[in-house]
């Protein structure tokens, strides 16, 4: 009995362990010396897949983001304090402008857009910071 409670309790670990419930850790935007913008790049693998990153600003600055290529995103912003700091449009919200910034931690949040054909694979978006 002690052997089935045993591999059963292992088993839901190994399965806890390794499901989606654990996500990817955010990736740190950081600009080259003396540069103000960036392309950054990841992976997706269909519609409910996304990928994270973080970027640092000071008060008072514009933060930009744009897609780059084919491959249609949407791309969410959240400020320092939790809040929503995207400015929503018609089309897939490939393209934010965030004035003026407060200081701290932006989290980007890239999506495929769900207003596109479905696609797997690498996109890309400019990040600006000025």
């Amino acid at each position: 009995m002690k052997k089935v409670v045993l591999f059963s309790v292992v088993a839901m670990l190994v399965c806890f362990l390794s499901g989606p419930t654990f996500a990817q850790k955010p990736t740190r935007i950081k600009f080259k010396a003396g540069a103000v913008s960036s392309v950054v790049s990841g992976n997706l693998s269909g519609y409910k897949a996304s990928r994270t990153f973080v970027i640092k600003v000071r008060a008072g600055q514009t933060l930009r983001t744009e897609q780059v290529g084919n491959n249609a995103i949407t791309i969410y912003l959240t400020d320092p304090n939790g809040e929503d700091a995207s400015d929503a449009d018609a089309s897939c919200n490939n393209r934010k402008e965030v004035t003026p910034t407060v200081a701290g931690d932006y989290i980007i949040k890239v999506v495929e857009c769900q207003k596109a054909d479905e696609w797997r694979g690498r996109f890309r978006f400019r990040v600006a910071v000025r």
